[in-house]
């Protein structure tokens, strides 16, 4: 579980999407995939699409203007 000391930026709500989301998953997932959608509920724009790569990088994420803010889109790369 992250705190405001270690993210001080982490004062915004995240959507209840990413929320349901990173409480199902394991934390090395929620260790790769939370900044960004700490960064996408901080500018409120964008959703995120993560993705999920079989090779050592696992799995990613990033902003898409594709997907409405406060959801989230999965694929496998």
């Amino acid at each position: 579980m992250w705190t405001l000391e270690v993210y001080p930026f982490a004062m915004h709500q995240l959507p209840a999407a990413y929320q349901n989301y990173l409480a199902s998953q394991d934390q090395h997932v929620i260790d790769a995939v939370r900044p960004v959608l700490l960064q996408s509920a901080a500018d409120q724009r964008h959703g995120v699409r993560i993705t999920y790569n079989r090779g050592p990088t696992g799995h990613q994420a990033h902003l898409d203007e594709s997907v409405p803010y406060g959801e989230i889109v999965e694929d496998i790369d």
